[in-house]
C-alpha cells in the first residue's frame, strides 16, 4: 500500500496539473470505486461537476481536493489505486474506474484501481484544531511527521504511555499518520530498534531519535519518487519511484546488513512481515503479542 512518500509524490503532481481547474462531467465506470460515498454515484457526480479544485492536500495516506463549493474530493489509493493525469484521447486503462474531465485543459484525471481497495468520495470540510479544512471522515487521522504542525512533545508523551510494541504504535494512524510497513521497518533499522520493543521501555532520547529517523527515511524516499516494487504504484505521469534500491531492511531477507553484515531476518507481524537485523536490532526478551 502506498505510504506517505508515495502519496505526497502524487499530491505534488496533482497540484501541478489539477489545482485551479474546473471538473467537468464525471463518469463513474465501476460503482465500487465510490462505495464510501453513501449517497451513491449520481450524487458523487453531481457534487463535482462544474466546481473548481482550489488546491490539493494530504494528511498521512489520504489525499483531498478542496472545491469552491466547500466540499472536497477525498481519495484513498488502497493497495493499487492510481490517480493519473492523461490526455483525454488516450485509450482507457484496463482498470479505469472513474474519469474526471478538466474543463479548459488538455488533460483529465483518471482513477485506476486493479484490486478496487481504494476509493473516492465527496465529503464536506470541517476546520481542524488549526482552522484548516479537513474532510469530516478523516478527522481521527493524526498529523504526519512531515507536517509542520506535528507536535513532537505530544507524540513522544503519547507513545511512551502506550503498552504495545513500537512498530504497532508507528502503524497506528491515530497516533502518527503516513507510516506503513515499509518505512516503519526502515526507520527502526536506522534507529537500531526491534519492532517488538515495548514502547514504555523507550527513553525520550530514543523516541526523539526514532522520530528523526522516520522523517529522514521519508525525505529520502520522496527524493527518489517513492518506492515501487511493481507497476501498481506510479506517479500521476505513470512513472515508478526508485527508493526500493535504497532499502536497508524491508524485503532484504537473507541479505547482509549494511552495518554489520549479519543476514537480515524476516518475522511474522500482524499477518505481514517485519525485516530487521538480529545483531543491530536485538529482540526484547519478552516480545508482547
Amino acid at each position: 500500500m502506498p505510504e506517505l512518500p508515495e502519496v505526497e509524490v502524487v499530491r505534488r503532481g496533482l497540484e501541478h496539473w489539477v489545482a485551479g481547474h474546473t471538473i467537468g462531467e464525471v463518469a463513474v465506470l465501476h460503482p465500487r470505486a465510490v462505495r464510501r460515498h453513501v449517497l451513491g454515484p449520481a450524487d458523487f457526480v453531481g457534487r463535482l461537476a462544474g466546481h473548481k479544485v482550489t488546491e490539493v492536500c494530504r494528511r498521512g495516506k489520504y489525499l483531498w481536493l478542496p472545491l469552491d463549493s466547500g466540499d472536497a474530493l477525498l481519495a484513498h489509493l488502497g493497495m493499487s489505486g492510481q490517480l493519473l493525469v492523461q490526455p483525454p484521447h488516450l485509450p482507457a486503462e484496463r482498470h479505469l474506474r472513474v474519469r474526471l474531465p478538466l474543463a479548459h485543459s488538455e488533460r483529465e484525471l483518471r482513477f485506476v484501481d486493479q484490486r478496487t481497495f481504494g476509493h473516492l468520495m465527496v465529503d464536506h470540510l470541517v476546520p481542524d484544531e488549526a482552522g484548516v479544512g479537513l474532510p469530516s471522515v478523516i478527522g481521527h487521522i493524526a498529523r504526519d511527521p512531515l507536517d509542520p504542525a506535528f507536535d513532537d512533545d505530544v507524540f513522544i508523551a503519547a507513545l511512551r504511555r502506550r503498552r504495545t510494541g513500537i512498530k504497532r504504535a508507528l502503524l497506528d494512524q491515530s497516533l502518527i499518520s503516513g507510516v506503513g510497513n515499509i518505512y516503519a521497518d526502515e526507520a527502526l533499522w536506522r534507529a537500531r530498534l526491534h519492532w517488538a520493543r515495548p514502547t514504555e521501555t523507550l527513553r525520550r532520547s530514543q523516541v526523539e531519535g526514532l522520530l528523526a529517523d522516520v522523517r529522514d527515511v521519508m525525505r529520502d524516499a520522496l527524493a527518489e519518487g517513492g518506492t515501487s516494487f511493481d507497476s501498481l504504484y506510479v506517479n500521476v505521469n505513470g512513472e515508478s519511484g526508485y527508493f526500493s534500491r535504497g532499502l536497508k531492511a524491508y524485503g532484504r531477507r537473507g541479505l547482509p546488513c549494511e552495518r554489520c553484515a549479519t543476514s537480515i531476518r524476516r518475522e511474522e507481524f500482524m499477518n505481514r512481515s517485519s525485516f530487521s537485523c538480529p545483531t543491530c536490532q536485538r529482540a526484547p526478551r519478552e516480545a508482547r503479542p
